[in-house]
């Protein structure tokens, strides 16, 4: 792991997948950017936000709890964009593609916090 947040593949990742979100809600009527858009581009954003806020924290345990608020955040997400499926808002090709990329991050993230884990117990 390199020493600036730029290097973390997991931030990098959910940061491209943020703008995605904020491509497709950017052209909803303003009734549903209202509704679920606001929370679903709040929710992506917030993937990202956590992970450099724990990156910079001083101690590897704060970072790790910043990285479960993101795990929170990938899951609200998801549920938003079932939400958007189910209400036409997005195509089913478009909703497994972005399904597909928020696993990955699921899982690059759970390696991530386990990397953190351990260098929790090497500093005691």
């Amino acid at each position: 792991m390199g020493n600036r947040l730029e290097d973390l593949e997991i931030y990098n990742l959910s940061q491209i997948f943020g703008e995605q979100i904020w491509e497709l809600v950017i052209k909803w009527d303003y009734l549903a950017k209202d509704a679920i858009g606001k929370q679903l581009v709040r929710s992506a954003d917030s993937i990202a936000a956590n992970i450099s806020e724990g990156f910079g924290r001083f101690h590897y345990k704060e970072n790790k709890n910043f990285c479960y608020f993101s795990l929170g955040s990938i899951l609200e997400t998801k549920t938003g964009l079932q939400k958007d499926k189910s209400r036409k808002l997005i195509e089913e090709e478009h909703y497994q593609l972005l399904m597909k990329q928020l696993e990955l991050i699921h899982l690059k993230l759970n390696a991530y916090i386990k990397f953190i884990g351990k260098n929790i117990l090497n500093d005691q």
